[in-house]
């Protein structure tokens, strides 16, 4: 464990750099502890790298992630929102709550984002996607990464007596401080993995397939389609024809009208369909035992029957006398 400590007096800056990087990449690994001992390091040792220094480079490693992730959202839009909550060690919810976060606040929820568990790394790609100016993102972004490192390094800094402390004590446990280090961080990811389950498990209920909604709209059945996407996602990707907007709002007050043996299809665009899985819970304790979620959602939707209304339209377009042989012409 000494070596330790020696490594961060030594190489302090690096390891500040490396692990707030993947940190904010998504990776479930607190840097905010290193930001402490950096911050008490940086006060109480001449050997360690100054404050400013530790401080511009956590905010370097802040902004690298961070425009990554931005560049990735305006490229690939909400496919990588979906792509990050599915790695993500936290509950699945967090695109539709970073998505009315981000409605509210707009750009400026950059620079709290980074104390919100799931909206840090969210937060980046969301603004990409939403068209967020490049230079209107660099600054929240370069904001929020000051606020969030140089509060670390300040409570590092102000406690750095107790830190030093706790630095001794681990300095004198040897190879045991290390393993306890481990046993700790092992068992942050296996609360956060243990989180995740039990709100998969929460979110359980039958779910009906899009060839299964096929069936019912060919049978004669006149299901109700219900968005249960946020106001942001709806501007990301348009609604199913005719579908009923619910958003923030609650649900029953949309569908109150409605009978209760009514087949009602209740969709997102959120991993695992967990925002359609809870409205739909939610109707079927209020007597709507029809509802049910959409599996695969929006996206399963539009592959299905955007697919056949362009092969619709590339029918009509064909004249009957054109043969085969003719239209490779």
């Amino acid at each position: 464990m000494a070596n330790l400590i020696t490594l961060l007096q030594q190489y302090g800056v690096l390891i500040v750099f490396a692990v707030v990087l993947v940190e904010q990449m998504g990776l479930p690994i607190p840097a905010y502890p290193v930001l402490i001992v950096a911050g008490a390091l940086a006060i109480d040792n001449s050997n360690s790298a100054s404050f400013p220094v530790v401080l511009g480079v956590a905010m370097l490693a802040c902004l690298l992630s961070d425009f990554f992730w931005f560049r990735a959202g305006r490229r690939f839009g909400k496919r990588i929102l979906k792509l990050l909550c599915k790695i993500s060690l936290s509950p699945d919810y967090c695109v539709s709550q970073t998505e009315d976060n981000f409605r509210k606040w707009g750009p400026k929820s950059m620079v709290v984002a980074k104390f919100i568990p799931g909206f840090n790394t969210i937060a980046p790609p969301m603004a990409g996607a939403l068209g967020t100016g490049v230079p209107t993102f660099l600054g929240f972004s370069l904001l929020g990464g000051l606020l969030w490192s140089a509060t670390g390094l300040l409570i590092g800094a102000y406690f750095h007596a107790d830190v030093d402390k706790v630095l001794d004590v681990l300095s004198t446990m040897g190879s045991t401080a290390l393993s306890v280090l481990a046993i700790l961080l092992g068992l942050f990811v296996l609360a956060k993995f243990i989180e995740r389950r039990r709100f998969q498990k929460a979110m359980q209920t039958e779910r009906i397939s899009i060839d299964e909604l096929k069936e019912l709209l060919d049978s004669g059945h006149d299901p109700v389609m219900v968005d249960a996407r946020s106001a942001t996602a709806q501007l990301l990707d348009p609604p199913v024809p005719g579908a009923l907007l619910v958003g923030a709002s609650d649900p029953l007050a949309v569908i109150k009208a409605l009978p209760k043996d009514r087949h009602i299809i209740v969709y997102c665009s959120c991993p695992n369909d967990v925002t359609a899985a809870k409205v739909a819970k939610q109707l079927h304790s209020h007597g709507y035992k029809r509802a049910k979620p959409l599996h695969g959602g929006l996206d399963a939707w539009n592959t299905a029957f955007r697919s056949e209304s362009e092969s619709a339209v590339i029918a009509e377009q064909t004249p009957d006398s054109l043969t085969p042989a003719d239209s490779r012409h």
